[in-house]
């Protein structure tokens, strides 16, 4: 039995070769890791003995050949095969261990284009492609966790054709993985990131309890491995939902800094938001907005979830809690709760991974964009349109709705006083109608308008809502501008006393 082994990742590689060997493979290898196998007393093989040519052009070609190839592909379960290898005088190569060159590191460490090319992989996917094809025969190694798995399979008897079939999975998703990186780097470098063919590559994180609904399966997929990284299940079982809503309220609260945020979103809305003095102060603001659509929704902590908070958490039932860190006091008032969910980042703030990119399924296909985000001078850059000037308090607020209002269902518009969330309208087809329920909603929480600011994610077209957030005592008003009527929105806030700011920047989310 022979062992191919040519790896880039040589953790553990000497450990794996000498089990190979104590279980009769000879050892066949490559360059780099010819020279640490044979240093370190396993007795391998150049490849150059095998194909009877040297490598050459810097490495460039080593492994592609017959005798390597052969050795891989031929069908042991055919006599022709078999009968065509011994006449050509080749010989099996029952497992390949190669794991690719470190093409995505490299581009994250350099600009250079010479290296980067240097760092594509030719042989090495070539070489597991081919393994993968003949699982029937041969097992394909791609990774180094599966190290231990593989020797142990082969020792005790369990390197059936199924343990090889699941072996030349991941090995195809590892090439294509491989690929997909190069293709997205090419078109980023030389057409800004939109080629002809456009891949999204994620890792599977875990299984959700369910997809949308409960007839629906579902699995999160990370890029990164940033949910692996930043994700803890401390209490329950995530849903598919949940990890819609979390994204929602993390985008919101990990907005501010370190400042102590607590957002409540429910159904990937936020229906609740302050900055306090605490974060427990912060929650007990921000649950003052909606309280009846907070009921099952989720809290999400920019800072520590401790007893305090815990405790005035459970006084009503909120389904889910992402905190930045929990206390161990605080998962003890939980512990008779059945249904509430869990879940921190192990981190002093809350992060987000700041996706350069976004897309959205639709039928048929999927959009493909920028990320969307709120610039940290957007607000300061704004222009005023008005005779008034907001205060530095409304500034703050303003900043606060508009951050608010880019990660929420458009048409929509933001209220804040006191960096305090008192009103929210969102999802609507009308901005009007925005504007009106969430005055509506916090006409009927007892809410005082009178001194807040609002926000709109896009431009006001007509002055109605101009005239209607005077009469809720709204004193400034941030917007992108942009209508062949700011004119007359303008002369609405004048009229009105208020101080109107334009953005020029727009943040729809549909």
């Amino acid at each position: 039995m022979r062992a191919l082994i040519s790896v880039s990742d040589k953790t553990g590689v000497v450990e794996f070769a000498k089990e190979l060997e104590s279980l009769g493979y000879e050892i066949v290898s490559t360059g780099g890791t010819f020279k640490l196998l044979k240093s370190r007393g396993v007795q391998a093989i150049k490849i150059d003995e095998i194909t009877t040519f040297p490598e050459c052009f810097d490495g460039r070609v080593k492994t592609l050949h017959p005798y390597v190839h052969g050795g891989i592909l031929y069908r042991r379960d055919r006599d022709s095969h078999r009968v065509r290898a011994k006449e050509l005088g080749i010989k099996s190569i029952d497992l390949v261990c190669v794991n690719l060159y470190p093409f995505k590191e490299t581009i994250a460490k350099t600009n250079n284009f010479d290296e980067i090319i240097e760092n594509i992989d030719i042989g090495g996917p070539t070489m597991i492609r081919s393994a993968a094809k003949n699982f029937n025969s041969v097992v394909v190694v791609t990774d180094i966790i599966d190290f231990n798995i593989v020797i142990d399979a082969i020792k005790n008897g369990k390197n059936s054709v199924e343990f090889r079939r699941d072996l030349m999975i991941k090995a195809y998703e590892h090439t294509a993985t491989y690929d997909s990186i190069i293709a997205n780097y090419m078109n980023k470098r030389f057409n800004d990131g939109f080629g002809e063919k456009q891949f999204i590559v994620g890792e599977k994180a875990f299984k959700t309890r369910y997809g949308e609904n409960p007839h629906q399966q579902g699995a999160l997929y990370e890029f990164n491995n940033f949910f692996t990284n930043n994700f803890k299940i401390l209490k329950g079982e995530v849903s598919f939902n949940n990890i819609n809503d979390i994204n929602g309220a993390i985008k919101i609260s990990s907005s501010f800094g370190k400042a102590p945020v607590v957002s409540i979103v429910k159904h990937a809305n936020p229906c609740g938001f302050a900055i306090g003095k605490n974060t427990l102060d912060s929650y007990e603001k921000a649950l003052k907005c909606d309280r009846v659509s907070a009921f099952g929704g989720v809290v999400a902590i920019n800072g520590t979830l401790d007893k305090a908070l815990a405790t005035k958490i459970n006084e009503i039932f909120i389904e889910v809690i992402i905190a930045a860190n929990v206390d161990k006091e605080a998962l003890m008032v939980f512990e008779k709760r059945k249904r509430i969910k869990i879940f921190t980042q192990n981190s002093k703030f809350l992060i987000q991974n700041h996706d350069e990119y976004d897309f959205k399924h639709v039928d048929g296909g999927f959009v493909y964009q920028n990320s969307d985000r709120v610039e940290d001078d957007e607000v300061k850059n704004s222009t005023c349109e008005t005779s008034r000037v907001a205060t530095k308090q409304e500034m703050s607020d303003m900043e606060i709705a508009v951050k608010i209002s880019a990660f929420t269902k458009s048409n929509c518009i933001v209220y804040v006083k006191n960096s305090v969330m008192i009103a929210i309208g969102m999802g609507m087809t009308s901005r009007v109608d925005a504007a009106k329920s969430a005055l509506q909603k916090a006409k009927e929480m007892g809410i005082d308008t009178n001194g807040c600011s609002m926000a709109s994610e896009a431009f006001f077209p007509f002055r109605d809502s101009i005239d209607n957030a005077a009469k809720a005592g709204v004193k400034s008003i941030i917007e992108p501008g942009g209508s062949i009527r700011d004119n007359e929105v303008i002369d609405a806030a004048n009229e009105h006393g208020m101080a109107l700011y334009f953005t020029r920047k727009r943040h729809f989310l549909h």
